[in-house]
């Protein structure tokens, strides 16, 4: 459990300051909305403590396994759940079609390489993950961006550890 909680976590963290770090620097120098990049990062700092508050929990639960921890684990993990999805939905409606008109600029093009994940390994795991549970929209939107026989490939070579590791926790 604990491993694939830090899964989870670590794709979480990097993707969300990549576009702290990235996106949003992006999408300002293009004179979008200053006020919504402003509440993505507050949405990312409240994601962040949610995680970290999760985590502690969940270790906790390791540390001393009772059913008391438990439970109090559990509803810190799904309070972190309505904090994350309450984000991803936020930044679904109201960013991504932002960023998607600028996918033909050569600015966004240079940024969007900066945001894949720089080892093969790191890729083919963020790839597993992405796919692991993905309903059909989701699926097609990541073939939209990587040609399928890639995303198949990097996630069955260099998404095994994933597979073997993490996968059959949330199954």
């Amino acid at each position: 459990m604990q491993q694939a909680w830090q899964n989870l976590v670590r794709e979480l963290t990097h993707h969300h300051e990549a576009e702290d770090q990235l996106v949003w620097p992006f999408l300002l120098s293009r004179g979008l909305d200053a006020e919504l990049m402003g509440a993505m990062e507050g949405e990312h700092a409240a994601m962040k403590n949610a995680l970290a508050e999760a985590g502690r929990a969940i270790d906790g639960v390791v540390a001393e396994p009772t059913a008391s921890r438990a439970r109090a684990a559990a509803d810190t993990v799904s309070r972190s759940s309505v904090v994350i999805n309450d984000h991803l939905e936020h930044e679904e409606s109201d960013v991504e079609p932002l960023v998607a008109q600028f996918e033909d600029d050569p600015e966004w093009k240079a940024v969007s390489k900066k945001l894949r994940p720089a080892a093969l390994a790191d890729a083919g795991s963020a790839l597993a993950w992405m796919q692991d549970g993905a309903g059909e929209r989701e699926l097609t939107s990541l073939r939209a961006t990587i040609p399928g026989p890639v995303v198949t490939v990097m996630a069955r070579v260099f998404g095994r550890r994933y597979a073997r590791e993490v996968a059959p926790t949330w199954r």
